[in-house]
């Protein structure tokens, strides 16, 4: 038997950074994690720094492996999964990035996607692409670096400079700058990737003056990348899997099939459908993106994103100072019996699909005198599943298919009473799985396919434990009345978000 009968998988989310061994059997032996820190240097701008990404991930990765005592020679190899999106530009001789990272959730791309889709390009963009003309993705991130950071243009056009999302940086830096490498899943996020041609589109390059030199090849989810230095774990490992965090949580989830769904409860909230070798086009507004190419063959998915979920509850506790650990919400919302009237509409930054909507920002509503804390706590989870349920429902609509249960993960995922209502409002079954760090699984997967620790995909699916299974338990009219009033503050949040004068570029 091989004795390298571990992966080793790095998951690589907005606000920590995690490492998680699995063996053969796909179960959890051992997991590090280390946060770091966001910067918010102006309203809707939303920072990382690059460096701090990579310390943090190269030290979970070796606290891992000597708090599991595993050795690193006993490793086959190495799976990535990472925050999509999320935009970095380093120099090529140095490895250093020359800026902070532009996260997802940034907003400084708005000015200009609005005028590109005043311009007419918004079909055209999603025609070529499966996405919506928003600066959630990263063309808008990487065009603003190259306007704005001195020198950057020139530099790039002369093969200086590298781009990558947070897969590439990981491998660049894991391999000491040998491999400039992505995948499609994290590809297709970026505005720039055409999912028919399956390569990087000139004429999206064009529009956004975005030079060729700067992309990573475009290789598969599942295969050989190159090699971690021996320098960062001790010995030469195989990077063998890349894949973008939601894609490879529905991996981990076993959706390998034409209508599965699952819902990962992280910072954002993000349900993705499998819909095969084909790519659906939305007409709800949903994202057409890759799910991941294994072995020549391309996997499709719909995609519905909510910007605020995990996030919500950490404005819970550090934004109002309701709770003292993000735990904590879960008892204080059960504190009471319901939400007492009090809607929470959490567009920090903007709303995601199905409205796609950057104007928009935080609502409250229903407040009396006799609310309290806990009702805005109830509000602030119970938001969570109203998103939630707006994109299963447009999922259902574009994929032409009648949803029978949605499996569940993430961070928020352990809390019972978001689970429990997600299940009361949808109507369906929401299945948590016995691990829930599917998002590292799925990484994991993918990487030992390509390494043969697994021999096909089914092998893989056979590893899928459901550990609870939340059924609905309110009635139809309750159901009801509940969305009546989700509705009614999503309507006025909108309402006041499309009343605001137009945005001007922001040029500082």
């Amino acid at each position: 038997m091989n004795d390298k009968s571990y992966i080793l998988a790095l998951d690589q989310g907005t606000t920590s950074s995690r490492a998680i061994l699995f063996d053969r059997e796909g179960r959890i032996c051992g997991r590090a994690q280390r946060e770091f820190p966001q910067y918010f240097p102006q309203p809707g701008w939303v920072e990382h720094d690059a460096e701090e990404i990579w310390r943090s991930q190269i030290s979970v990765a070796a606290m891992v492996l000597q708090t599991a005592d595993i050795a690193a020679s006993r490793v086959a190899g190495i799976g990535i999964a990472n925050q999509r999106e999320t935009t970095v530009l380093w120099e090529r001789a140095t490895g250093h990035a020359i800026a902070p990272a532009i996260v997802w959730q940034d907003r400084r791309g708005a000015a200009l996607c609005d005028a590109l889709s005043a311009a007419g390009w918004e079909t055209r963009i999603r025609e070529k692409t499966g996405l919506t003309l928003d600066p959630y993705f990263s063309a808008s991130k990487l065009k603003w670096l190259l306007d704005h950071i001195p020198g950057a243009r020139q530099r790039a056009g002369r093969g200086e400079l590298a781009f990558g999302t947070i897969d590439t940086w990981l491998v660049w830096k894991l391999s000491q700058g040998r491999s400039h490498v992505t995948d499609p899943s994290n590809a297709s996020r970026t505005l720039l990737y055409n999912l028919q041609q399956q390569t990087w589109d000139e004429e999206l390059l064009e529009l956004f003056e975005i030079p060729r030199e700067l992309l990573p090849e475009v290789r598969s989810s599942s295969e050989i990348y190159g090699h971690c230095d021996p320098a960062w774990l001790g010995c030469s490992l195989p990077i063998a899997g890349l894949i973008g965090d939601q894609q490879a949580a529905t991996f981990g989830q076993a959706c390998l099939s034409p209508g599965m769904i699952k819902n990962t409860y992280g910072t954002g909230c993000f349900m993705m459908m499998n819909t095969g070798v084909e790519a659906v086009a939305s007409t709800h507004r949903m994202l057409t993106t890759v799910a991941w190419q294994i072995a020549g063959q391309t996997d499709y998915a719909l995609e519905g994103s909510v910007f605020m979920a995990g996030a919500t509850v950490q404005w819970l506790r550090d934004g109002l100072g309701l709770i003292d650990r993000a735990d904590d919400v879960e008892a204080l919302a059960r504190s009471v019996p319901d939400n007492g009237g009090v809607y929470l509409v959490p567009a920090f930054s903007g709303l995601g699909a199905p409205h796609w909507e950057p104007q928009a920002r935080g609502s409250l509503f229903g407040l009396s005198r006799g609310s309290n804390k806990a009702h805005i706590a109830r509000a602030a989870l119970e938001a969570i599943a109203y998103q939630s349920a707006d994109v299963l429902k447009a999922m259902e609509q574009d994929a032409g298919i009648a949803v029978r249960e949605m499996r569940v993960d993430g961070g928020a995922a352990k809390n019972d009473l978001l689970l429990q209502f997600q299940a009361d409002i949808l109507g369906l079954p929401v299945v948590r799985p016995q691990i829930t760090e599917t998002t590292a699984q799925g990484a994991a997967f993918l990487a030992g396919l390509a390494l043969g620790l697994w021999s096909s995909k089914e092998e893989v699916a056979g590893q899928w434990r459901s550990e609870r299974r939340f059924e609905p338990g309110i009635s139809e009219n309750r159901r009801a009345e509940l969305l009546q009033g989700w509705q009614r503050a999503l309507a006025q949040t909108l309402a006041w978000a499309r009343s605001l004068p137009p945005r001007q570029p922001n040029v500082s």
